[in-house]
């Protein structure tokens, strides 16, 4: 019994910590305070709750613990309801949801983030001070997501081409 209690336990911890890998997401407003305290790269999900391909992101990429990992590491990652009901006071301005009662009417920060090109999944790349980097419509695989979340961090922030990023680019799969 004890030898088998042994054996066990490794398994069971590393089938616990795989399960729990996720990505640490904040609020709107939590970003900005813990950006404003210690800069770092901005990503926001934007999605909606009717929307199937942002539940699959949710249960495959953003679950998947190279993406997690590295997002939590680098990123300061805002899940965001486009169609939320709250007021948010950001950069002088004053976001709300102009028909909060109405069937999917969208919030103006994510409309205003997206430059209002409405699909969902999108998701939105911000500078530590919160400017634009690029918006990247659509759902991803775990695979296909790492170069582009990475590529922010180590390229696009040096002014390296994406091109040029993936010319030496190594995935962190193929490190295990």
């Amino acid at each position: 019994m004890k030898l088998l209690f042994t054996l066990l336990v490794p398994v069971l911890i590393s089938v616990s910590s795989f399960a729990q890998s996720k990505v640490n997401w904040m609020s709107w407003n939590e970003a900005v305070t813990a950006s404003t305290e210690s800069p770092k790269m901005i990503f926001v999900d934007t999605y909606t709750d009717w929307c199937g391909w942002c539940k699959k992101m949710d249960a495959s990429t953003f679950s998947d613990p190279v993406i997690s990992k590295y997002m939590n590491e680098n990123y300061y990652s805002v899940k965001m309801d486009a169609e939320m009901k709250d007021t948010i006071d950001f950069n002088g301005y004053q976001f709300v949801n102009p028909n909060p009662n109405g069937r999917r009417s969208t919030h103006q920060l994510a409309a205003s983030l997206l430059d209002n090109k409405l699909s969902y999944p999108s998701f939105v790349i911000l500078t530590p001070k919160f400017e634009r980097m690029q918006i990247l419509p659509g759902y991803k695989s775990a695979k296909d997501f790492e170069p582009i979340i990475r590529y922010f961090v180590e390229g696009a922030s040096q002014g390296v081409e994406f091109t040029e990023y993936m010319k030496g680019f190594s995935s962190l799969y193929t490190q295990n």
